[in-house]
């Protein structure tokens, strides 16, 4: 049996409110009370969207500011079930959590730290009665274990909405212990205690890693299965999930950690010549750090650290099975970088490393990610002669490695669990009508189910994969006893990224295959740089490595429909880049 989802997931509308009230609950916290029509289920655009909804006590709206004060030119794209973030150099968002929602009032209400230089934080100061703010979300609400024995709330000032908002609604009923970090005794706030709760208020300065660590290692966990919730400044956070997933043993499902908010780092001292803007010393960056932090991590160095803090360099040599000297030519780069601090006689992590341990963040050294920029090695022979980058450095195509690795395979379906958030537009489509049995194949088919089962449709479904990605596929999907596990005729057949790993010679053969199964196929890939990526431009290079094909538009995949006699019937727009392509047969 699958494990339960975490979360549930939410329309994406972008909603226009004003302000209604502001008050400030602390010298350092301000509550701006929002309404709007947009609120309420409305019609924009003839597209018709559902009422605002955020139940959970940690969800995230995201606000749309713009550097230049023009709002309407930041705003992303609303698709009919969906967002598309079209570039804006103007565009500035941050996410914030709802403090309340009261729908009957056709209100709610975000706190905001006054005490910052970021845009959100000016916007809260100047906001008047009227002023209006563009947000979008939330995506999605965590859900909690239904009975756990105790619950831990821990962050600094930035968590109080979300910590306050979860004692006022209690969506479980367990003894809840809060640890709160303030820059100063005035930003304590009243909040609704119950008997058997505690609350600790500790002070220390905005985004105090130690303070915080310190602070959850004094306080005692209780006996039984418990929840753990933190939200903080995300390197200040990285030393808590150490402490209470590593140390603690808290398993995954019982653990939620947020980065809330990022420290800058200090600007250069003045006068400081900038290289950049010189072109002196301007310079594409070294690999060498990224290779040294990959070695370094797949012979388990930064564990074995994280694990035994102090950890002398002939023990960690010992430990790892490596020649104290040959470990030791890791040790500057690392140390340079900031992922391990001390000497031979004593490493711990530093803040580079704490953020690795990190599953999401080690990925780009370790994971299929890293194996891709590697195969960029042979990226000069792959444009000149043709064929992959990954299929030049590895001696197979993508797709025939990952066939038989289930964990790579496991990476690929990773990937696409966003999909989930995006899949709203294809599950509400009129073209399931009448259809009783679906195939599915690609790494994203999990989350096609996912999406399939929030919007209540019910298909007969099939999935029509080798047998190692099947194999993976059982253990993502819920309920996999439901699924008809070999291919086979299907009045709809959906492909979720099938293409993405994919030849185009590959792509050709499944879509012929698809062809003797069912007479209308669903393509959902990216067809186009997700805008709010920071890797944006290099979307099309990373299509390129895995395939030998630059990232697909619409133009490409109907071209490849149309030699396997297909035709385009038409596209749906998901947002952020992605499409599902209808095709029938010609």
């Amino acid at each position: 049996m699958a494990a339960r989802r975490a979360y549930t997931t939410h329309p994406l509308v972008l909603r226009r409110v004003t302000v209604r009230r502001v008050h400030d609950v602390t010298p350092r916290m301000r509550r701006i009370v929002l309404c709007g029509d947009q609120l309420g289920a409305f019609t924009r655009d003839g597209i018709e969207h559902p009422a605002f909804a955020a139940p959970g006590f940690d969800d995230h709206v995201k606000l749309i500011l713009a550097s230049d004060g023009d709002v309407r030119a930041a705003l992303p794209a609303q698709l009919p079930h969906g967002i598309e973030w079209t570039p804006a150099e103007n565009r500035l968002t941050r996410d914030y959590t709802p403090r309340r929602v009261d729908p009957a009032a056709g209100e709610f209400d975000l706190d905001f730290v006054t005490h910052g230089d970021g845009p959100a934080a000016a916007w809260a100061r100047a906001a008047r009665e009227g002023d209006e703010l563009w947000f979008v979300g939330p995506k999605s609400s965590l859900r909690l274990p239904a009975r756990p024995d105790w619950i831990l709330l821990a962050g600094d000032e930035t968590a109080l909405p979300a910590i306050g908002r979860f004692l006022d609604e209690r969506p479980v009923d367990a003894p809840a212990h809060i640890l709160v970090t303030v820059a100063d005794d005035t930003a304590r706030q009243k909040l609704a205690l119950r008997e058997g709760d505690t609350i600790r208020w500790v002070l220390a300065e905005p985004g105090d890693a130690t303070a915080l660590e310190a602070a959850v290692r004094a306080l005692p966990l209780p006996a039984g299965d418990g929840y753990a919730w933190a939200a903080a400044e995300s390197r200040a956070l990285l030393p808590v999930r150490r402490y209470l997933g590593r140390e603690c043993g808290l398993p995954k499902e019982r653990l939620n950690i947020t980065g809330y908010w990022h420290r800058e780092e200090p600007a250069a001292p003045t006068g400081a010549e900038d290289p950049a803007a010189t072109g002196e010393h301007a310079r594409v960056p070294s690999p060498v750090p990224w290779l040294v932090v990959r070695a370094s991590l797949r012979l388990g160095l930064l564990d074995a650290v994280a694990d035994t803090p102090g950890l002398p360099l002939d023990a960690l040599a010992t430990r790892l099975d490596v020649p104290a000297p040959n470990l030791g030519v890791l040790l500057g780069p690392l140390a340079a970088h900031g992922v391990v601090v001390g000497d031979h006689d004593g490493l711990r992590l530093g803040p580079a490393g704490e953020e690795l341990l990190d599953d999401h963040a080690r990925d780009e050294y370790a994971g299929h990610e890293a194996e891709l920029l590697l195969s960029l090695a042979e990226l000069a022979p792959a444009l000149r002669g043709g064929g992959s980058p990954w299929q030049r450095a590895s001696g197979a195509t993508l797709h025939g490695t990952v066939a038989g690795d289930a964990e790579r395979y496991g990476e690929l379906v990773e990937e696409c669990e966003q999909l989930v958030f995006l899949l709203n537009g294809l599950a509400a489509d009129p073209l399931w009508a009448g259809v009783g049995t679906c195939l599915l194949t690609g790494p994203g088919s999990a989350a096609v189910v996912a999406a399939l089962d929030d919007a209540g449709r019910r298909p007969r479904l099939r999935i029509a994969e080798d047998e190692v990605p099947a194999a993976t596929l059982r253990t993502r999907v819920p309920a996999p006893e439901r699924i008809d596990w070999t291919g086979g005729p299907a009045d709809l057949a959906v492909a979720a990224k099938a293409l993405a790993h994919r030849t185009d010679d590959e792509a050709e053969a499944l879509l012929t295959r698809l062809a003797s199964w069912a007479p209308t196929v669903v393509l959902v890939e990216a067809s186009r740089p997700d805008g709010l990526s920071p890797h944006a431009a290099e979307a099309s290079l990373h299509a390129y490595a895995a395939t030998g094909s630059p990232l697909r538009d619409s133009t490409a995949i109907a071209a490849l429909a149309h030699r396997t006699g297909w035709h385009v019937a038409r596209l749906i727009p998901l947002g952020w880049g992605t499409e599902a392509t209808v095709l029938h047969r010609t």
